[in-house]
């Protein structure tokens, strides 16, 4: 009788932890460190065969960093932290085709890494090492559609605020669509500048 009290005291223990809230998972947040006031943003590295994606991307991200106001953007000499970080995939595909079998829709996925790099301890701040953003459109001649171009720009908009939105706001901002860590345990080469991504 003791060991069937038991054993419906524990589990009634454990049906009120699966249903309280206090159990979620929440990691605790990466902020920025108050000593980092300024930031460069570094030309993205264009590991595509797309030529020219990386200068409208590193043109974005900086005119985010600016509209968003809390770090003030400038030469990597002179900033506490930088944005580095590479463009890993570019990908048109066709999804859709008219009765005349040209391509009415297509699917634009772009794949960055990024990292933040503090030059004070040397350590990179957080990585992002798949940062993903994928636009579905319809072909310019079609009633709002759109072109390549205008396709791609809607992607670095997005991309630009998840790396402005990953920096002040930090942990579980923005996800990577891969396995995602901080990765402040790692210091940086004990040059004064991080290896590229």
């Amino acid at each position: 009788m003791k060991k069937l009290l038991l054993a419906a005291a524990g589990a009634a223990l454990f049906a009120g932890c699966a249903e309280s809230p206090d159990v979620i998972y929440r990691p605790y947040p990466q902020i920025l460190p108050q000593h980092v006031k300024k930031l460069a943003v570094r030309p993205f590295v264009n590991k595509t065969e797309q030529f020219g994606l990386e200068d409208k991307l590193n043109l974005r991200v900086s005119d985010e960093f600016q509209k968003e106001g809390t770090c003030a953007v400038t030469p990597e000499a002179d900033a506490d932290a930088v944005i580095a970080g590479e463009i890993r995939r570019y990908i048109l595909t066709p999804i859709q085709y008219d009765a005349a079998m040209v391509s009415s829709a297509y699917k634009l996925d772009v794949l960055l890494g990024v990292k933040l790099y503090d030059k004070q301890t040397n350590f990179y701040l957080w990585e992002e090492p798949a940062l993903e953003a994928i636009q579905v459109y319809s072909a310019s001649t079609l009633p709002g559609g759109m072109t390549e171009e205008q396709a791609r720009e809607a992607i670095w908009e997005k991309m630009a605020k998840d790396i402005v939105k990953r920096t002040i706001e930090g942990f579980g901002s923005v996800s990577s669509t891969s396995s995602r860590r901080i990765a402040a345990e790692e210091p940086v080469q004990t040059s004064t500048a991080p290896a590229k991504p």
